[in-house]
């Protein structure tokens, strides 16, 4: 299974036993929106929801931190995703959600996920099927696995400061990079880690919302003078987009690192603000 499916493939491999789809929407309640009102209005048939809005760490006042791999594994049993299941995640977020739930579904031990290239918006728009309700599958056993190295914790991200081992790449806007447009969250700076680049990951997507490939995803990184070939740790205001970069690094055969805490930790520190001198 390719990390990037459409909806051709999922359409012919509906109701195959080892296949698992997954509406990974996580929308911010301020928005007027309710994601999981959405999934049970409509989503693919046989595909479970996945609450990326609990599926966190709750011990900590940053918002979107990994959970511990136990709870995380629990999680995945109750959802019917286990050892030996082809995972295809989909999203109608703004935010791509998607691609966090792949990224911590990888980081957690999964081997077989992809994306929905379009999502629910594209499988829709071509006049597919969708259920609505809850769907029910069987707990199935997931073998969690976790290592430390594909997430960056605030004291690393410090230490790369002087050592300038890895690029760290903002997926936020450009406004919210160069602080011309406040931080969103109390108490939290505007601006941007001393040194990083900007690439916005909106550029990582056509204008119908597919993910771009090849060499026009090649391009968008380029654009954000990010050399491929050096190591690469991404951040964004709560380790949501910065997961969408990581995606398309993928696609591109690179792999990279997650900086969690992002600017919502970053950001609220009054180390790194006076590292910043203020900026």
């Amino acid at each position: 299974m390719d990390a990037l499916v459409t909806t051709q493939w999922l359409a012919s491999e509906l109701g195959a036993s080892d296949l698992r789809i997954v509406d990974a929407t996580y929308l911010d309640a301020a928005g007027g929106r309710d994601a999981s009102a959405e999934y049970e209005q409509a989503h693919i048939p046989g595909a479970v929801f996945m609450n990326l809005g609990e599926l966190r760490d709750t011990d900590t006042d940053l918002p979107m931190m990994l959970p511990s791999a136990e709870k995380f594994a629990s999680r995945m049993q109750s959802l019917g995703l286990g050892d030996g299941s082809r995972i295809v995640l989909y999203d109608t977020s703004p935010w791509h959600t998607a691609a966090r739930a792949w990224w911590m579904l990888r980081h957690f031990g999964a081997h077989d996920v992809a994306i929905l290239d379009g999502g629910l918006t594209k499988w829709r728009a071509e006049g597919r099927e969708t259920a609505a309700g809850k769907e029910q599958l069987r707990h199935r056993h997931f073998t969690v696995w976790a290592g430390a190295e594909g997430v960056r914790t605030l004291d690393q991200m410090q230490r790369n400061l002087s050592s300038g081992g890895e690029q760290v790449l903002d997926a936020r806007s450009a406004a919210r990079f160069t602080g011309e447009e406040p931080d969103p969250r109390p108490a939290t700076h505007a601006g941007h880690i001393p040194g990083s680049k900007n690439l916005p990951y909106t550029e990582l997507f056509e204008a119908d919302g597919t993910w771009k490939r090849g060499e026009a995803l090649r391009q968008a990184f380029a654009a954000a003078s990010v050399d491929l070939d050096r190591p690469i740790v991404t951040t964004c205001g709560s380790g949501i987009t910065a997961a969408t970069l990581l995606f398309g690094l993928h696609l591109l055969g690179k792999d990279g690192a997650l900086y969690d805490g992002s600017w919502s930790e970053w950001g609220a520190s009054r180390d790194t603000h006076k590292a910043m001198g203020a900026a």
